[in-house]
């Protein structure tokens, strides 16, 4: 189980990595980090700087003595770029148009998801002592945008059929079935029903996701958007290996798991 967490966690901090780079050679930070049109998410020197300290901070990751604080203090910061970044500029902009809030959904998610990697790892005793009260709600964190990601998938079905790969049948039924097994894993995971099903199952889903959906779409277009398909993998990759880690753990994070009968 060990070798399987440092699997998930060293791919999660791969597709971090990755994000980053791709910044570094499109000097501008990606709608998912930084969201656009604001000028600080395409200042060289801002954009240098954070992919620098977002990449750094993700190798940690990878290591084994400062993974845990390294999760942490990536959590907080795609917190606070939630808070202080996306939020008030989507309040500024298309505040009512729910797909609009996709990027910040994700930046969200990722949050979580580093809070999930983070409870995975032993604790060190570290200064991070105070922000450890923050991983209990990584789970919450992914499940709520995996229920909202969901919902969307019935108030936007005239679009999410055009998702789904050329060749497989019944593009409509897919997109309904995607939108309620997001619904059903994230009730799962908040609710603490089933957990380790419903996180096993989110983590194949968009795993296959990842390998039928994303690398096909990068592959096709690397460029539009600044590379914008390239990053959805990555972004894909990092939420199926959180939900992998979190199945691991068998509970909810930060709630005891139930007894079994008998």
């Amino acid at each position: 189980m060990q070798k399987q967490n440092k699997l998930w966690r060293v791919l999660f901090a791969v597709a971090i990595i990755a994000i980053a780079i791709q910044q570094l050679i499109f000097s501008v930070f990606m709608p998912v980090i930084i969201p656009w049109p604001t000028e600080l998410a395409k200042s060289p020197a801002a954009v240098w700087v954070g992919s620098i300290i977002l990449a750094a901070i993700a190798v940690l990751i990878i290591g084994d003595s400062k993974a845990r604080p390294a999760a942490i203090y990536l959590g907080l910061l795609f917190l606070l770029l939630v808070l202080f970044f996306h939020i008030p500029n989507q309040f500024l902009t298309t505040p009512a148009f729910l797909g609009s809030w996709n990027n910040a959904l994700k930046l969200f998610a990722l949050s979580g998801c580093a809070f999930i990697v983070a409870a995975s790892l032993p604790q060190t005793g570290t200064f991070t002592t105070g922000f450890e009260r923050m991983i209990p709600f990584g789970s919450c964190f992914l499940a709520i945008v995996m229920i909202v990601f969901g919902i969307e998938h019935f108030v936007y079905i005239g679009f999410m059929p055009r998702l789904v790969p050329k060749g497989i049948p019944f593009p409509v039924f897919w997109s309904y079935f995607t939108g309620v097994a997001l619904i059903a894993a994230g009730l799962g995971i908040i609710l603490n029903i089933k957990l380790r099903l419903a996180a096993s199952l989110l983590g194949l889903m968009i795993f296959i996701w990842f390998l039928l959906l994303h690398i096909p779409r990068a592959l096709a277009d690397p460029h539009s958007g600044n590379g914008n398909e390239i990053v959805s993998a990555f972004e894909a990759l990092a939420f199926s290996c959180a939900a992998f880690i979190l199945a691991a753990s068998n509970k909810k994070i930060g709630v005891k798991a139930k007894p079994k009968k008998g």
